[in-house]
């Protein structure tokens, strides 16, 4: 019997020991029992968004690497033709273009330049006199030498009278020259072997000015023989500065802008007559718009324009407008007439 009991006992034992008898384990004594702590019910978080990044307003590139502003001296609109200049008529079917551009008054030389290059009117720039007078010292703004200057850009100035000296300040200008101090041409090509000199040094802004046509105007009258043959030779020396800028490789990338100062009747100017008040402008080169502008341009555009072909900010005083018709953009609406 005990012999049976004994049997029974180890065969129990076998059977827990393989797992035929399925015996719960009673929880461990002092810990409490496990729970289940349930999730938190909330709103779903939205998915993970990129944060903006600040928008930046980039600098305008430029447009050209190179302006290069012309100014014939009195030179009214119909005497290009009369005069047959053929680089400037050359231009013209190249470019854009008008006939009806106007100058400031009073419509003599320095103060027109001074708008001109300074892009604005003489009350702000009080450029009102019209000789060398060194003590007046020079217009007073931001003209387009600043700014082209201050970007790091090579500014020359090539002038036949030395009065033009006192539309920006020598700081402004890498180069500047004039012919002599008396107004009157000794050598017709001198100006023009300087320009083609700075055209082989390379530049980024120049001003070229001819003044044969103002001084033949003065002696003989506008619209005259002498007059018109003296904007013929202007013509060709403007040509052979043309050619050196093609031999160089730097035509393409140069923007050529052709004005005035004013026009003239008799053998003066300087009123507000039509004859004195109406300029040409002209303007050329890769991109421009071959047409003849719809946009009434003033003497003070000229320096909004080269501002904005060559990616400079333009001044918010100036009077001065870019001619966006030329470059094929909407024309800019401004208040005329511009000076007043």
């Amino acid at each position: 019997m005990k012999h049976r009991s004994l049997l029974l006992t180890l065969l129990v034992i076998f059977l827990l020991s393989c797992g035929f008898l399925d015996t719960p384990i009673p929880p461990t004594a002092g810990l409490p029992a496990p729970t289940t702590t349930p999730s938190p019910t909330s709103t779903p978080l939205p998915p993970p968004t990129e944060t903006p990044l600040p928008t930046v307003t980039p600098t305008p590139m430029p447009r050209f690497q190179r302006v290069l502003i012309v100014s014939f001296d009195g030179l009214r609109p119909d005497a290009i033709t009369e005069a047959k200049m053929e680089n400037v008529l050359s231009l013209i079917q190249t470019g854009a273009y008008t006939f009806g551009a106007q100058t400031i008054m009073p419509s003599v030389t320095l103060p027109s330049h001074a708008s001109m290059l300074v892009g604005t009117c003489p009350a702000k720039h009080i450029v009102r006199w019209n000789q060398y007078v060194p003590e007046n010292g020079y217009a007073i703004g931001t003209d387009i030498f600043d700014l082209a200057h201050a970007a790091g850009l090579r500014t020359v100035m090539v002038v036949g009278k030395e009065k033009l000296r006192q539309v920006t300040e020598p700081a402004s200008t890498d180069y500047f020259a004039f012919v002599d101090e008396t107004d009157k041409i000794k050598d017709p090509f001198v100006l023009e072997q300087l320009a083609i000199q700075q055209v082989m040094e390379d530049f980024n802004l120049m001003f070229v000015h001819f003044p044969d046509g103002d001084l033949e105007g003065h002696d003989h009258g506008w619209m005259s023989r002498q007059q018109l043959r003296a904007y013929a030779d202007d013509d060709e020396a403007f040509g052979y500065i043309l050619t050196r800028l093609k031999s160089q490789g730097l035509y393409e990338s140069t923007l050529i802008v052709v004005t005035a100062d004013h026009g003239g009747h008799d053998t003066t100017h300087g009123t507000d007559m039509l004859e004195d008040m109406t300029i040409p402008w002209i303007i050329s080169g890769l991109g421009i718009q071959p047409k003849q502008l719809t946009t009434q341009v003033h003497t003070t555009d000229t320096a909004a324009t080269v501002a904005f072909a060559l990616g400079l900010p333009i001044p918010p005083e100036w009077d001065g407008v870019p001619i966006y018709e030329a470059f094929g953009l909407p024309a800019q609406e401004r208040a005329w007439p511009v000076c007043q």
